[in-house]
């Protein structure tokens, strides 16, 4: 996984990630995930909308799918913001297969509108259009499904795709300081414990160009709710872990509870 800092010039930001994914392919990484909002983290509407391009324009996407290619490993684009029309952008996911086809995309589905206390205001909806679809990805090694920062507080996302066989969930994220510093390994254990699954939490971190802060504190969790592997700060870097892919079904044994839903009437 790749921990980053991404700032107001795209370009910029893929050549940081190039350097990075390049030291995880040289370290033997088969899957590499970057975090949300490689491409660019920008609050201001007008220097976001001067930068980004839509999917098919963007050099960022060809140059991951080349870098996929060369480096002949699973590359997700943990999500790039992307443009989808005028005064209106996506934030998606982008997952490469090893020969440099686009095997899936993913739409954030919740997004992270809200009034603080202190005057700061976030209005994700006011910029991007929320995705309507829950995607999962075959990698051949393990079914992969696909999640975006403030999704991690909506279980039933997680739920849909750990009962739909999902082994892996990437959670990529730009985690504010205060709700980091408070929730941010707490729920990417409670859906790992919750669906048996591996939980990839690649994240931005530090002080930024428009003036945000993130967490960072990159984080895998196993199926069993064990941190498997977590950077201990907000710098740019590498996380390595292996996984093991036969403790999702023991645990899935241990405790079937993806197979035990059952309908109730809500008050």
């Amino acid at each position: 996984m790749i921990q980053m800092r991404s700032g107001g010039e795209p370009e910029a930001n893929i050549a940081a990630a190039e350097s990075l994914i390049r030291e995880a392919a040289r370290e033997g990484a088969q899957l590499i995930a970057t975090p949300e909002t490689t491409n660019i983290v920008q609050r201001d509407r007008e220097k976001l909308f001067q930068h980004i391009r839509t999917q098919d324009e963007d050099p960022g996407v060809a140059h991951f799918a080349a870098l996929a290619k060369e480096l002949g490993v699973w590359l997700l684009a943990g999500s790039f913001a992307l443009k989808i029309g005028e005064g209106r952008a996506v934030n998606r996911s982008l997952l490469f297969s090893p020969v440099g086809a686009l095997e899936a995309s993913y739409d954030k589905i919740h997004m992270f509108d809200v009034t603080l206390g202190s005057g700061d205001n976030w209005r994700e909806s006011a910029t991007y259009r929320p995705g309507q679809q829950a995607v999962m990805a075959d990698t051949g090694a393990a079914k992969l499904g696909l999640t975006i920062c403030y999704d991690l507080r909506f279980p039933a996302l997680y739920r849909a795709l750990g009962q739909a066989g999902a082994e892996i969930i990437t959670a990529p994220a730009a985690f504010t300081v205060p709700t980091g510093k408070a929730h941010w390994e707490t729920l990417i254990r409670a859906r790992a414990i919750e669906n048996g699954a591996y939980i990839l939490a690649p994240a931005q971190g530090g002080g930024h160009e428009d003036g945000r802060a993130t967490w960072g504190r990159s984080t895998i969790a196993g199926p069993w709710g064990e941190v498997t592997a977590k950077l201990d700060h907000d710098e740019p870097g590498v996380l390595l872990a292996d996984l093991d892919l036969d403790a999702v079904q023991t645990v899935r044994s241990k405790i079937p509870s993806l197979q035990h839903d059952r309908e109730f009437s809500t008050p």
